[in-house]
C-alpha cells in the first residue's frame, strides 16, 4: 500500500490540476465545433479563457494528435499517458521562445548609466537572468503547468515597444494579449491613459501640462481601429452565433467566490483572518447567539461562495470599487505628471498590484504580473531594487502551496534558494556604492520566511492538528506573505507619488 502511494505521489509530481485543464481544452477545441467550445461541461475544468487562447489550444491539438490521439477525447478525464505529458511539457518549452524574445527586447531598454566592464555585473545581464530564471514563472509553467511564459513574452514585448516609441505596435500586442488571457485587464488602465496622454496628445507645455490643441484625432482613430479590430476578430464569431453572454459568463465566473482555493497573499487574506478571529472571539465570549453566526468556510480550501461571519461579506462590486480606488492615484499621476515610458511602466506595476490586492477571486500566480516588469526598475534604482526583493521573495514563497507533493518539496526549495541568493547578491553588487538595499525591519521580516516555511512544510504536518486543520499552513503562508506584498505596494506607491513633475528631458527618456 505504501509503495502504491509513493508511485501515485511521484506521478502527481509530473502534472497538476492545470495540466488536466489544458489537456481538456485541447480535447474540446479539437473534437468539437466552435459553437460548442464555451458550452462543453463534461469536465469541471471548462474553457474559461478568451477566444485567442482557445484557438491557440486548437493549433496545439493539431500537433498533439501525432503524440497520442486519446488525449483529445473529451470523455478521457484525467488522461495522462507518457506521450501526453511529453507533448504538454514540450509545448510549453517551445512557446517560451516568445518570452525569450520579449526579454531580449526589454534588456535593450535598460538605463545603461551603471555599465560595468564585467558582463555579469551589467544591468542588462542581471535583468536577463532575473527574467529568464524567474523562480515563480519557472515553477508555475514547467512544474505546475501553464503557458504564462508565452503570455508574459507578449507583455514584455509590448512594454519594450512602448519604450521604443512604437506605440501602435505596443497597443496591438497588448490587445492581442488581453484576448489570450483576460487577467491582463488588470493593467489595461495604464495602457489606455498613457497612450491617450502621450500618443494622442502630440505636445506639452513647458511645465509638462497638456497642450489641448495638440490632440490628434487621427492617432486616436488609429489606436481605436487597432484595438477594436483585434477584439472583433477574437469575439466576432461568437457574437455572430449569439454566444457572447455565454463566453463572458465563462470568462467572469463571479460565483467562484471572493478567494481562490489557494489564498492569494492580498488584502482579502487579511480580511478573512480578521473575520475568523472575530468569529472565534464571538463564540468564546458569547457576544451573540452562536446559532445566528454563519460558519466561515473560506478556510476549507474549496473554490466556492461563502459569507463572512462577523465582518460584512464582500461582493464582486465591492472588490471592483476597491480596485478602482487603489489604482486611481497612479492613473491620475500618470495623466498629470507623465514621465515617459518609465512612468507608464510604474503605473502598470501599480495597477497590477492594486488589482491583485483587491480583485475578486484573485489567483496567487497573478503576482507575477507585477514582479516581472518591476525587474526592469530593480536594475536601475537602489530603492526599487529593495522593493523588488521584498515583493519577489514574498510573492514567490506564496506560490509554494502549488507544489505540495513530497518529491516537489526539495526541488522548489532549492530552486527558490538559488534564485533568491542570486537576486540579493547581484543587485547588492550592482548598488554596492549606494548602501544596503534593505533596512533592518525589512531584513527581519524576510528572515521570518525561513521559520515560517519550516513550520508549514516540516513541523506542522507531524502534529495532530494536521488532520483537523489541514489548511492552517496555507493560511499562515498567505497571511504572512500578504504583509510583504502590501508593504511593497505601499512603498512603491509612495516613491511614485513623490517623484517631481516631469520636464521635457524626462519625457524623452
Amino acid at each position: 500500500m505504501r509503495i502504491s502511494s509513493n508511485v501515485a505521489e511521484n506521478r502527481n509530481a509530473l502534472h497538476s490540476t492545470d495540466f488536466e485543464v489544458h489537456r481538456n481544452w485541447l480535447a474540446i477545441t479539437h473534437s468539437l465545433p466552435v459553437s460548442q467550445w464555451y458550452y462543453e461541461a463534461t469536465s469541471q475544468w471548462t474553457l474559461d479563457y478568451p477566444p485567442f487562447f482557445a484557438w491557440f489550444e486548437y493549433l496545439l491539438s493539431l500537433i498533439a494528435q501525432y503524440f497520442d490521439k486519446e488525449m483529445l477525447v473529451v470523455q478521457n478525464l484525467n488522461y495522462a499517458s507518457n506521450a501526453t505529458i511529453l507533448f504538454q511539457r514540450l509545448s510549453v518549452i517551445l512557446v517560451d521562445i516568445v518570452f525569450i524574445y520579449g526579454v531580449i527586447e526589454c534588456c535593450k531598454c535598460v538605463n545603461r548609466t551603471k555599465e560595468s566592464k564585467e558582463t555579469m555585473e551589467r544591468p542588462a545581464f542581471i535583468l536577463a537572468v532575473l527574467l529568464l530564471w524567474n523562480f515563480g514563472l519557472l515553477i508555475v509553467d514547467h512544474i505546475h503547468f501553464q503557458y504564462n511564459g508565452f503570455l508574459f513574452g507578449l507583455m514584455l514585448l509590448s512594454v519594450a515597444r512602448m519604450f521604443q516609441g512604437r506605440h501602435l505596435e505596443s497597443a496591438l500586442l497588448f490587445a492581442i494579449l488581453m484576448n489570450f488571457k483576460h487577467v491582463f485587464l488588470y493593467v489595461a488602465p495604464a495602457y489606455g491613459i498613457y497612450l491617450l496622454r502621450s500618443y494622442c496628445f502630440t505636445d506639452d507645455k513647458l511645465d509638462g501640462s497638456i497642450r489641448w490643441r495638440s490632440f490628434s484625432c487621427s492617432r486616436l482613430f488609429a489606436l481605436g481601429f487597432i484595438v477594436c479590430s483585434v477584439f472583433a476578430v477574437s469575439f466576432g464569431p461568437f457574437i455572430a452565433m449569439g454566444q457572447l453572454p455565454q463566453v463572458l459568463a465563462r470568462l467572469f465566473p463571479f460565483k467562484r467566490g471572493l478567494c481562490h482555493a489557494y489564498w492569494a497573499p492580498n488584502f482579502w487574506a487579511l480580511y478573512n483572518v480578521v473575520d475568523k478571529v472575530l468569529s472565534v472571539i464571538d463564540v468564546k465570549l458569547q457576544l451573540r447567539d452562536p446559532t445566528k453566526l454563519s460558519k466561515a468556510s473560506m478556510t476549507g480550501g474549496l473554490v466556492q461562495e461563502f459569507q463572512h461571519t462577523v465582518l460584512p461579506s464582500v461582493s464582486p462590486f465591492t472588490t471592483l470599487v476597491c480596485t478602482l480606488l487603489s489604482i486611481m492615484p497612479a492613473i491620475l499621476h500618470l495623466w498629470l505628471r507623465p514621465r515617459g515610458p518609465r512612468g507608464f511602466l510604474k503605473c502598470l506595476i501599480l495597477c497590477a498590484l492594486g488589482s491583485f490586492m483587491f480583485g475578486w477571486h484573485v489567483h496567487e500566480k497573478a503576482i507575477l504580473i507585477a514582479i516581472l516588469p518591476l525587474s526592469l526598475f530593480a536594475v536601475e534604482s537602489r530603492k526599487d531594487a529593495g522593493t523588488y526583493l521584498i515583493l519577489v521573495t514574498t510573492g514567490h514563497l506564496s506560490l509554494f502551496p502549488l507544489l505540495f507533493t513530497g518529491p516537489e518539496m526539495p526541488l522548489k526549495i532549492c530552486l527558490m534558494l538559488l534564485f533568491t541568493v542570486y537576486s540579493f547578491s547581484a543587485l547588492q553588487a550592482l548598488f554596492r556604492k549606494e548602501g544596503s538595499l534593505l533596512n533592518l525591519p525589512e531584513f527581519i521580516y524576510l528572515s521570518g520566511l525561513i521559520p515560517l516555511q519550516v513550520t508549514c512544510e516540516i513541523i506542522y504536518p507531524l502534529t495532530p492538528w494536521q488532520q483537523r486543520f489541514p489548511f492552517v499552513p496555507l493560511l499562515l503562508i498567505s497571511v504572512y506573505c500578504s504583509l510583504g506584498v502590501t508593504y511593497s505596494w505601499i512603498k512603491l506607491y509612495i516613491s511614485v507619488l513623490r517623484e517631481p513633475k516631469t520636464d521635457r528631458k524626462l519625457k524623452e527618456q
